[in-house]
């Protein structure tokens, strides 16, 4: 009857520890980015996760060259869209590929990368360090009207400032299959699809290992929670039965 307990009792808590290690896996708050310096002398604002953008938005290589070393210095697959969300106007711009042109330029440690379209352009700021790549700048201009209800319209300016925009090791890509930036304002600059890499590519022009983003990353903390709480049930049990044995030898000794 008391092993029955027991063993019930360890049931409960390996459960208990199984849900536990579930709402921390659960309860992990969204990855944030922390401002750097001003890009430009628009409205600055500090970009942050928000719900999936739609994954039907049109994607394509874009790509740049070193002018002077024949080098390709930048690659990005991505699918871009710029969203306009506040509570008297909405709206949503889908970048076409096939009217989009890739223009900047390459440094040693710097690349500019700027989507062109009819209605407006995109910049990516590209810095390299000693330890990895990131983007430093991130902004946009749109000539189109995201509501033509709201008579503040185009044009839309947005930016994002970060020390970590798009971070990934030297010779490595970063990726990200969704990612929603704010822009400020209500605006937001929705990139799927993402794989970019600056610097270090391939011989072959091709991404490098990848770096995912924070929400893509696997988390083994949950896996290690269960191993160690299923480890922990085993030596109780075993230390439990060892001293069940002991007790029943002793009620049978001779007196």
């Amino acid at each position: 009857m008391k092993t029955a307990v027991v063993f019930a009792f360890l049931a409960c808590l390996a459960v208990s520890a199984l849900s536990l290690a579930e709402d921390e896996k659960n309860s992990k708050p969204p990855a944030t980015m922390s401002p750097a310096f001003e890009f430009s002398p628009q409205t600055s604002s500090v970009p942050a996760t928000t719900p999936k953008p739609p994954t039907t938005t049109p994607k394509r290589n874009y790509s740049l060259t070193d002018e002077k070393t024949k080098v390709m210095c930048v690659k990005a697959h991505i699918a871009l869209q710029i969203r306009l969300a506040t509570p008297k106007a909405n709206g949503t711009f889908i970048v076409q590929p096939d009217k989009t042109n890739a223009v900047g330029g390459c440094q040693a440690t710097k690349v500019n990368l700027t989507l062109q379209f009819k209605e407006g352009n995109i910049t990516f700021m590209f810095n390299k360090n000693t330890e990895k790549v990131y983007v430093d700048a991130l902004s946009f201009t749109l000539n189109y009207p995201l509501d033509k209800k709201v008579a503040n319209g185009p044009p839309y300016i947005g930016k994002a400032n970060s020390t970590n925009l798009f971070a990934a090791r030297i010779g490595h890509s970063y990726s990200c299959k969704n990612e929603s930036l704010d822009m400020g304002n209500g605006l937001y600059l929705d990139i799927t699809h993402d794989q970019m890499q600056a610097f270090n590519l391939t011989k072959s022009n091709e991404f490098g290992t990848p770096d995912y983003c924070p929400a893509e990353k696997p988390d083994y903390r949950v896996a290690i929670a269960v191993g160690v709480t299923l480890l922990v049930l085993i030596i109780i049990v075993v230390v439990a039965y060892l001293l069940g044995r002991r007790k029943r030898a002793d009620g049978y000794q001779s007196l």
